[in-house]
Formats: C-alpha cells, structure tokens, sequence
C-alpha cells in the first residue's frame, strides 16, 4: 500500500542550514483511516515543500481559481484549521505542517466536512516561504500556539524571530494581516517586541492594552488553549499588518 514516510533518524541527524525550524520534529503512528484518506486524497490535496518545482507555488492553478490566499503554520491535528477554512470560503487556504499523521487527520475532516477552499503543505514553512512564495501574495498568515521552548537556554530555537517575522512581512500584499497567538507570557511579550520592531508591519490594535488584539470570536479554541485556561495562563492575540 503506498503511504507517507516518515522522517528517518539518520534524516533526522542530519546538519541543518537553520538553528531556526518552523516545526518540532515527532514521531507517531497513523490510523486506518488516516492512511486511506492519504492515500486516497493526497495526490490532489498536498504537496511535499522539499518536491515542489523552483520559484513560487502557483496556488491560483491549485486551487483552480483565483482568490485571495492565506497561510496557516503549524495546523497540527487540523482541528482549528478545517474550522477556519470552512468558514472562509473565499479564501485560498493553505496550511504547512511537518507532522504526516497531522496532515493526515486534517485529511479526513477534509473529507468529512466537504471542504473545497483548503491545501495541505508538508515540510518547512520557512523553506516554503523562502523558496515557493512570491514576495507580497498572501492576504494572511496565521501562527497559533507555536512551540513556545519555556526554557531559557531554548529560547533562541522559537519559531519568532527578527528574521522570520521579517520574511513573513516580506510576502504580506499590503494591509495583509500576520496573526499570532501563544498562551505563554514571556513568549508573548518577544513576539510583541519582534513585530514590533519590524518596519514593515505596524500593530492593528496599537490603543488596546499592552497593544494587544482582542481575541477574535471567530477563532476556535484550541487544545492547547483549553490545557492553558486549566492552568491558570492567559492567551493573547497579536494582530500585525504590513504597511
């Protein structure tokens, strides 16, 4: 039966060009159900980032239309990522995530909802958005509950950082939106300093306490932001939009 691989360990050993990934790399094994709808869909549904053809992903021929796109990093078990999309149909909804069996379950809610407006991406997001994206063509990017590494010696492996936030902003249309989310305090704060520090991108909610955004109904609650409430943290919301 064709399937996905997963990432070997001498794959795993391997020197990077990067100390700063887009993921946490995990193992994991997938389900029946899971691996039929991969096999089953995701010829038209994925792309592997390290396969893609060189220059920019042609997302419009994709999706087989042309409408505004937007990028989701880190879309995990899928849960909030199907949500979204299915909620905004006008969009061209990407979403990248290294995690196959991730990808995987969001496959079948894919299936399961009838989502049309939704592609899946696996491997790198910063690879993908160094390589496959053209400078100023998403509306949005969206990064919720990226590994916050809580400890200080980890911290300079967190996914934002100057140079990413500066990449993303790079490929904003103008006006696009970057929205963050973390329920880790200290993480917050450095996401806060980074973007705002950015020239490119200006803060959507500068008059909001602490210049944070509200949270946006619109946005489903997470398992970790559940696990967080539980814990006595609080999640905050970053609204940057390039100028």
């Amino acid at each position: 039966m064709a399937g996905f691989a997963a990432v070997t360990p001498s794959e795993q050993r391997q020197p990077h060009h990067r100390t700063v990934l887009s993921f946490v790399q995990r193992g994991g094994r997938t389900t029946v159900g899971q691996q039929r709808a991969w096999d089953e869909h995701w010829a038209r549904l994925g792309r592997d980032v390290r396969e893609l053809p060189p220059g920019p992903l042609d997302a419009s021929a994709w999706f087989g239309r042309e409408a505004p796109a937007l990028l989701e990093i880190g879309s995990g078990m899928g849960e909030t990522t199907a949500a979204l999309a299915s909620a905004e149909p006008h969009l061209n909804y990407l979403a990248v995530e290294v995690y196959p069996p991730g990808l995987a379950q969001l496959i079948l809610r894919i299936e399961k909802a009838g989502i049309e407006n939704l592609r899946l991406l696996r491997g790198d997001a910063v690879d993908l958005l160094t390589d496959h994206v053209a400078p100023g063509s998403l509306s949005g990017v969206r990064i919720f509950f990226s590994d916050p590494w809580p400890k200080k010696k980890h911290h300079k492996r967190r996914l934002i950082q100057p140079a990413f936030v500066a990449l993303v902003a790079s490929r904003l249309v103008e006006g696009g939106l970057l929205h963050l989310a973390t329920d880790w305090e200290h993480y917050a704060e450095q996401m806060m300093e980074i973007c705002s520090a950015e020239p490119t991108l200006r803060n959507r909610y500068p008059d909001e306490p602490g210049g944070w955004a509200p949270r946006p109904d619109w946005r489903p609650v997470t398992k970790f932001e559940q696990r967080a409430v539980e814990e006595g943290r609080v999640s905050h919301d970053l609204m940057f939009e390039r100028r």
